[in-house]
């Protein structure tokens, strides 16, 4: 052993806790602050001709999910499934995703998140303005997709129209319904009203799926030789509702018919491996489902999107 080793050793016993940096006349530096957990506001990609582009609109932590979830699974079995998903049993993650269709004619915005606020901010983040959008699709009337019609400062997307299910806005239409009443009573002069197969604009096809609200809508995206389901809420969480078909979720208008459109969706998108962008899945959102035992399993998309 040299003597340059056993002197270095003998200075960092006698130091004791000094720092290398203090022994070796190194400068000290201040660590770097903790700067805290942060997500992207935007994801995009394309698909064919369109660009299309998914926003987080909100996120935020929610306690007891099996309030919420799973309403008709034994407490092993919710427990059991998480465990498996490797999720917290006792909490979630809530996230709030309208997605941005540019076909190359227009901009269309699917749903509007909680609040104005919510929604500018993602917008703007992915390089938009509230005064480009040319096109407001509303697939149901649940607070967190018309919240951000509009607030204190007015309509939001002042130089769009509107479009959602006629059946959606009919079953709301006599509801008293304090959401629909503020967000979009006001601007159903402005508004389509389409049915199953109606068309929003070339490539974007309405389908309804009914179960969760009356006239709960999802769409279909086709350009080139792709395609793309915008789920909107037919599944809620990518385990407690995808993954269980029939687990009942609280904020089914219609429980049985909610399974019934989840596995019907469900089998359409395994069998036919179409991509999907699910509203409350974990952001991005974007993702595909393949068949597992009885049931379901999300799988997040990777790098397809990057290729062209």
């Amino acid at each position: 052993m040299t003597r340059q080793m056993l002197t270095r050793r003998a200075a960092l016993a006698a130091g004791g806790a000094l720092p290398l940096a203090a022994l070796t006349g190194l400068p000290v530096r201040a660590g770097a602050p903790m700067m805290g957990g942060a997500m992207p506001r935007f994801h995009r990609f394309r698909l064919g001709g369109f660009e299309v582009t998914t926003l987080l609109a909100g996120t935020r932590t929610v306690p007891e999910p099996q309030t919420i979830f799973g309403l008709n699974a034994t407490a092993e079995s919710f427990a059991e499934a998480s465990r498996d998903a490797m999720i917290p049993v006792d909490k979630a993650q809530f996230f709030f995703t309208p997605t941005v269709v540019n076909t190359g004619a227009e901009l269309i915005l699917f749903d509007t998140g909680l609040n104005p606020e919510g929604i500018i901010a993602a917008l703007s983040a992915a390089g938009y303005s509230p005064e480009q959008i040319d096109i407001v699709v509303l697939t149901h009337m649940h607070g967190d997709h018309i919240g951000g019609l509009s607030g204190a400062a007015g309509e939001t997307f002042a130089n769009a129209r509107y479009v959602t299910g006629a059946t959606e806005f009919d079953a709301w239409d006599m509801s008293g319904d304090e959401g629909f009443e503020t967000k979009v009573r006001p601007l159903a002069e402005k508004m389509t009203f389409l049915e199953d197969d109606g068309v929003v604009a070339s490539g974007v096809t309405a389908m309804a799926a009914f179960g969760h609200t009356p006239g709960h809508m999802a769409y279909r995206l086709e350009s080139g030789d792709q395609q793309l389901v915008l789920g909107a809420d037919f599944a809620n969480h990518y385990v407690w509702s995808l993954a269980h078909p029939d687990w009942q979720v609280r904020f089914d208008r219609d429980k049985e018919a909610a399974a019934a459109t989840r596995r019907r969706m469900l089998d359409m998108l395994a069998a036919d491996k179409l991509p999907f962008i699910g509203y409350h899945m974990p952001f991005p959102a974007l993702g595909f489902v393949e068949v597992k035992d009885s049931g379901y399993r999300y799988v997040p998309a990777s790098y397809q999107f990057m290729m062209d």
